[in-house]
């Protein structure tokens, strides 16, 4: 349910299981571990998308209650993603939710149709968000807008989002032609010089 399609030095991972809201089963976040791992050397660029009209709702509800919601695996994804030395690319095809909003925030870029929304009801359900998260969301929305996320439960148009700077472009049309065509330039290039680039701003 994790598709991976690699393009000369382009992997794309597309989380498909429309008919679930895109929610994520342990075996499914081991796979995209995998593939994020596996990126660091073996693509100059990785996008994330999903299948249908939701990015992902996190973690599946029966797996949830067995003890995904707290998995160290959500921490390892974001970790890998964050390490990648190239472009990393979350194109959201609709609305994010849960765990999830952990891998896209690791992302470098975070593109999306209009009319989906973000959100993370940590504090509704009990649980803590992983470490990484809470520092990546307060990076980039800062500390009052991250506590409207986690702690107030808001679900944020994406509107919304990219005044905050969460989201750096709304697509009209097709958001993973978007994504590939941004990652032109970095797939192009060696990649040494994409990394000594990145290096330089994060």
């Amino acid at each position: 349910m994790i598709r991976l399609d690699r393009d000369d030095g382009l992997w794309i991972a597309t989380i498909d299981r429309p008919e679930k809201a895109n929610s994520l089963t342990a075996r499914m976040l081991e796979e995209l571990c995998d593939i994020a791992e596996d990126a660091q050397t073996g693509a100059r660029a990785l996008i994330l998308t999903g299948a249908g009209k939701v990015f992902s709702a996190g973690a599946d509800l029966e797996a949830a209650k067995a003890g995904l919601a707290v998995s160290p695996l959500w921490e390892r994804l974001s970790g890998a993603i964050a390490r990648h030395p190239g472009l990393t690319i979350c194109a959201l095809n609709g609305t994010v939710a849960g765990g999830a909003m952990g891998m896209t925030l690791a992302c470098d870029l975070r593109i999306s149709v209009p009319g989906a929304k973000v959100f993370y009801p940590v504090m509704k359900l009990g649980f803590l968000p992983q470490p990484s998260d809470a520092k990546r969301l307060v990076a980039l929305v800062g500390p009052a807008r991250a506590k409207m996320i986690l702690m107030a439960g808001q679900k944020i148009p994406v509107e919304e989002a990219q005044a905050w700077g969460l989201i750096d472009r709304l697509v009209e049309g097709d958001v993973l032609a978007e994504a590939r065509a941004l990652t032109t330039d970095t797939v192009g290039a060696g990649p040494e010089h994409a990394r000594a680039i990145k290096g330089l701003i994060v």
